[in-house]
């Protein structure tokens, strides 16, 4: 188990899809996906592997939620600067957003 103190540690934030595209070198299938997280973050990438339950034109405009303070790491050709948060579910990884539009960059609790 980890500790409330490390947990408290973790940063999950709201941002904004603004593109997607195929990450092609990556070798399980994989997007990457840039998100606006708002003036305090700004823009930032992602290799996220969700190609089975959307398309890219579908991500773009989506609210996403991510952890955004792990170290960034190369997949494929891309460099993954945030962790999207999804489900791991029988259908694929299903996407945690927010029930209601909230500003970019908001913090999650």
């Amino acid at each position: 188990m980890i500790t409330v103190e490390d947990f408290d540690k973790v940063e999950v934030r709201v941002g904004t899809v603004v593109a997607a595209k195929v990450n092609k070198k990556a070798r399980n299938s994989a997007y990457v996906v840039t998100i606006d997280f708002g003036e305090e973050l700004g823009v930032r990438t992602s290799s996220a592997q969700i190609t089975d339950c959307y398309t890219p034109e579908e991500l773009v405009g989506r609210q996403v939620v991510c952890c955004v303070n792990l170290p960034p790491m190369h997949i494929g050709s891309a460099k993954s600067e945030v962790r999207i948060l999804g489900t791991d579910s029988a259908q694929g990884v299903v996407l945690l957003q927010p029930q209601q539009p909230v500003q970019n960059g908001d913090k999650v609790f």
